[in-house]
């Protein structure tokens, strides 16, 4: 009689290509996945900027009827949040100062997703993602902050 499991369990060489597979993706250098994350977040947060400076009437207008950001006046949330969204992703991009600049990203987020779009969390997930990777894993070698921290504090 045949051992029934012994049909259904997988062979050594396939265990042996997946443990391969696995090895080179957790091989994948943090510096290369960071890349691709500084500029995804900058992105978003740039093209929000460009859609409010062409007619900052309406900017004004969306923050007084649309988003409506408590404790602050209109007027002050929009210049908040068009300084916050030309200066950070601009920062993500050289990789300078990225992990504040992505807490600051990351808090905007959130304030959008509580107060302005909280049906919108499946993007806000997104945005919040990849900003909590920078936060906790930094910008990578190929960023000013990698050449200001081996200079000043020797790492590297």
């Amino acid at each position: 009689m045949t051992n029934p499991t012994a049909s259904i369990s997988p062979s050594s060489a396939m265990l042996g290509t997946t443990r391969r597979i696995l090895h080179w993706l957790d091989s994948i250098p943090h510096t290369l996945l960071a890349i691709p994350l500084r500029l995804g977040a900058a992105v978003v947060f740039w093209n929000s900027a460009m859609t409010k400076l062409p007619s900052w009437g309406t900017t004004v207008t969306l923050f007084a009827e649309e988003y409506q950001v408590p404790l602050l006046p209109p007027e002050v949330a929009a210049y908040i949040a068009t300084a916050i969204e030309l200066t950070m992703p601009v920062l993500l991009v050289l990789g300078l100062l990225t992990r504040p600049a992505a807490l600051v990203l990351l808090c905007m987020t959130a304030v959008i997703q509580v107060f302005v779009y909280p049906e919108a969390w499946p993007t806000h997930l997104q945005w919040a993602a990849m900003l909590l990777v920078l936060l906790a894993h930094g910008p990578g070698t190929f960023s000013l902050d990698w050449l200001v921290r081996r200079r000043l504090l020797g790492d590297g």
